[in-house]
């Protein structure tokens, strides 16, 4: 074995076996509570558990709150993919601006959301959506609309929650497109320009092609974070109200923690797996198709 072949494998041994205890040990771990019964007496004597095959699954899918937090997550997938998504290619531009002065400063203002912690700021925002002395309202009834229950009301309590994650979760997509439109050549545009296309022109056949790779990574992150949404609800509106805000994630924190029903929230964990691999494996495909790779 040579000496470079050694190296190789002492740098990349600590992080194929942390990989290895921190992600596929657990993995395979779920699986396999998935087809048991493992719940609070089986912690207290093994004896208790029991093999009952695909019955977690079968329950799950006679479970009504299941599917509710089914159609909860991917409510809030469909809605704050594309608006964390756009929010951040926007911001973006406008940085990247020529005429926008201090420019670090402003990345680092809008940056900041994104490394705060996740609890105390939905906390912070908490107050802001309370329906009697949030500052939202307040800022509403200055303009004479009457205030608005958004954590409250069903209605409003999706949006009021997309708000706040998409404010938090912006700021990560914003540097990687700012990245990405440092690269776009500038012969381009001014090839563009010589063309007579318009703005909007060099921005859907010049800046949207030359960014494909980076609209990729962020759509699969965000798809991925999004379908795997949890605190923000746990914190901001315990899951309510009338369970308009239970995800799949809060659904199987409930069950397994609350209930203890262990196999039950392992089964849900696989079947959450499976839908982030297969939505990842579709992305990519498409990003392939339409030369985003």
């Amino acid at each position: 074995m040579s000496r470079q072949t050694r190296a190789g494998i002492a740098f990349t041994l600590p992080i194929f076996v942390g990989t290895l205890l921190v992600l596929v040990v657990p993995t395979i771990g779920a699986l396999l509570l998935s087809v048991t019964d493992f719940d609070i007496y089986a912690l207290a004597d093994l004896h208790d558990l029991r093999f009952v095959g695909v019955g977690n699954y079968v329950e799950l899918a006679r479970t009504p709150l299941f599917w509710r937090a089914v159609g909860n997550t991917a409510l809030m997938a469909a809605i704050g993919v594309p608006a964390a998504i756009g929010t951040s290619l926007v911001v973006a531009l406008l940085v990247n601006g020529a005429t926008l002065r201090w420019k670090p400063v402003w990345r680092l203002l809008l940056f900041a959301p994104y490394v705060t912690t996740l609890v105390a700021t939905a906390l912070v925002w908490r107050y802001v959506l309370d329906a009697r002395t949030g500052l939202l309202n307040y800022a509403l009834s200055l303009i004479g609309i009457p205030p608005v229950d958004w954590l409250g009301d069903p209605r409003t309590s999706i949006p009021a929650t997309l708000i706040f994650i998409v404010w938090k979760a912006f700021g990560y997509n914003m540097l990687v497109f700012i990245a990405a439109l440092a690269t776009v050549p500038q012969d381009l545009y001014e090839a563009a320009r010589l063309d007579g296309a318009g703005t909007w022109a060099r921005f859907r056949h010049v800046t949207l092609p030359a960014i494909g790779p980076a609209l990729l990574l962020a759509a699969v992150l965000s798809v991925a974070n999004f379908l795997q949404i949890f605190t923000e609800p746990y914190v901001m509106t315990h899951g309510g109200p009338a369970q308009s805000t239970v995800t799949v994630m809060y659904f199987m924190f409930d069950q397994g923690f609350t209930w203890w029903n262990l196999g039950m929230a392992s089964a849900v964990a696989v079947l959450l797996f499976l839908a982030i691999l297969l939505l990842t494996g579709l992305q990519a495909r498409l990003g392939k198709r339409y030369e985003w790779l």
